[in-house]
């Protein structure tokens, strides 16, 4: 039989996202799920951080808001290769993150220890003379509590802006689990404490040069083999969903009326990409 066109676009589609998440040429493949995983199948944190382009826009949201923190910044510039590397930066971020949402619990275990020795070795000092450490557990409360409410920000806004409170509070509760083990407090159990923690520790971000370029090369890089379009329509959507005192802070305007085609771009590319995978 002639081969299947539709389905012959189907695996192009695929093999292209999975290249962009995972080093193909380094072996590395995609993590399959686990009926033994920290977190149950089809519970909310599996289908909220399953959901590809939710969390493409999700995790550009939440690094736009991590580099406002001083410490967070200083210790990406001071440990990182982020402006030579930046996208295999945020694809060890997004295995980080499949591995302890879907892989075996084990797996999980080892990928969070390991994270944590990183952590213990990164610190130094602002260029006011405040030390800083990778460790510490307010600055790392922040970095969770931004990708958790960026995480669920996109999935409400691009897939499902009707799931129940109940649920997006259990999301909360489960990646907590993710967030205690990796050293941060607090940290929120649900909706109404995201909401509190993010307006304290709001208090201590700052603007600056440095945070604005690494704004520009998140928003303006884009990881090989991608089409040029796409990082520029999850780079407006991440604009979008931030907060209006964090794009003042970035130097970002909020997208005007071509926020809407953008909108509509995202929504369709993440409905074409959940179709190609439910399908395999």
């Amino acid at each position: 039989m002639p081969p299947d066109p539709i389905e012959a676009l189907r695996q192009t589609l695929v093999g292209k996202v999975r290249g962009v998440f995972n080093d193909l040429n380094a072996g590395e493949r995609p993590v399959p799920p686990s009926d033994e995983a920290l977190f149950e199948r089809n519970s909310p944190i599996r289908m909220v951080h399953a959901d590809i382009v939710g969390m493409m826009v999700g995790g550009i949201r939440s690094l736009l808001l991590q580099m406002l923190h001083p410490h967070a910044l200083q210790g990406v510039l001071d440990h990182s290769n982020f402006r030579e590397d930046m996208h295999g930066r945020l694809r060890r971020t997004a295995k980080f993150i499949a591995v302890t949402t879907f892989g075996h619990r084990d797996d999980a275990t080892v990928a969070i220890e390991r994270v944590n020795r990183i952590h213990a070795a990164v610190g130094g000092t602002l260029p006011d003379g405040t030390r800083y450490s990778a460790a510490d557990p307010r600055v790392l409360a922040w970095v969770h509590v931004a990708e958790a409410t960026s995480f669920l920000a996109a999935y409400l806004r691009h897939v499902r802006p009707d799931m129940p409170g109940h649920e997006q509070d259990e999301y909360y509760r489960q990646f907590a689990v993710i967030a205690r083990a990796l050293g941060a407090d607090p940290v929120p159990l649900d909706r109404r404490e995201a909401e509190l923690l993010f307006r304290e520790l709001r208090r201590d971000l700052r603007p600056s040069p440095q945070a604005r370029e690494i704004a520009d090369l998140v928003l303006r890089q884009r990881p090989p083999g991608s089409p040029p379009a796409v990082q520029a329509l999850l780079g407006a959507e991440a604009v979008a969903l931030l907060p209006s005192f964090a794009r003042a802070m970035l130097g970002l305007e909020k997208p005007g009326l071509a926020a809407f085609p953008a909108r509509a771009a995202t929504w369709g590319m993440g409905k074409t990409l959940r179709w190609a995978f439910r399908q395999g």
